[in-house]
């Protein structure tokens, strides 16, 4: 393994190490029990999270990856879907249903794992600025939808493997991603406050019970509160995702045919 590879390597480790971090940290320390505590704590966790997207950035601009069209294609893409997260605000549609994630689901599927990261954790920060949606869930959002973007290169080891690309299993693929990223993203996010709420009998956290039994908790809160919800999120992702895949990776095909180029050595004289 070359250095290079070994470098991604640990930066796709650190991503998921301080996700778990941010959102599995109620569950081992008592004392964050207070969700005073935990508000107190995620100045420390965006900071890390942005540190860590600009290392990602530094990182990549020193190989093929990353250039200054590319990153400034990074940053139109960011303010458009910021935008369309406003305007989920503004108009919000049934249940959890939101505009925002085809666009990090396709950029993370065309361009890989870190512009998938970076377009996701990037969209939830710059929508919080605009919106006013800061507060100590921010951290576990940007990581999750950093983990949507970055997870999408799954969906593109399948679709080169098997020749799909340009095919109608290439969409089926994607929303069926997209639909499961409806509901994981919801169940994901449910963790930053469940261990401070006093919900039902069953359904609340307790330090004193085993593993088990917390999931099965958590298990029962989460189809009491929060599955149809994130069902209308799924049944949206599918919808954006099955219409606007062709056109959107077509755009993504011109830009990288028109601004994506390699310099070639002299020919021998």
């Amino acid at each position: 393994m070359n250095k290079t590879r070994l470098l991604r390597l640990a930066t796709d480790l650190i991503v998921i190490f301080l996700g778990l971090f941010s959102l599995a940290s109620p569950f081992f320390f008592t004392q964050a029990r207070d969700i005073d505590n935990q508000a107190a704590s995620f100045p420390i966790m965006v900071s890390l999270i942005i540190l860590l997207c600009l290392m990602i950035v530094i990182f990549e601009a020193q190989t093929s990856l990353l250039d200054s069209k590319m990153i400034a294609f990074l940053a139109v893409l960011t303010a458009i879907n910021a935008g369309l997260r406003f305007l989920e605000n503004a108009i919000p549609g049934p249940g959890g249903f939101s505009p925002t994630f085809f666009l990090i689901i396709l950029s993370g599927y065309y361009f890989g794992s870190r512009i998938g990261f970076l377009v996701g954790a990037m969209t939830l920060l710059v929508s919080a600025i605009i919106t006013g949606g800061i507060g100590p869930w921010l951290p576990g959002q940007m990581i999750t939808a950093g983990w949507v973007g970055q997870s999408a290169i799954l969906v593109t080891f399948l679709v080169n493997k098997f020749a799909w690309r340009g095919k109608p299993v290439e969409i089926i693929l994607l929303s069926g991603f997209g639909g499961l990223w409806g509901i994981l993203y919801g169940a994901i996010m449910n963790l930053w406050f469940w261990p401070f709420l006093g919900a039902g009998a069953g359904q609340t956290f307790s330090h004193n019970a085993g593993a088990l039994e917390n999931l099965q908790r958590y298990v029962a809160y989460y189809l009491a509160t929060s599955l149809v919800w994130d069902i209308m999120r799924a049944v949206g992702n599918i919808l954006i995702i099955s219409i606007m895949t062709a056109s959107v990776l077509k755009v993504f095909q011109r830009f990288k045919q028109r601004f994506s180029f390699q310099i070639q050595g002299e020919p021998e004289q």
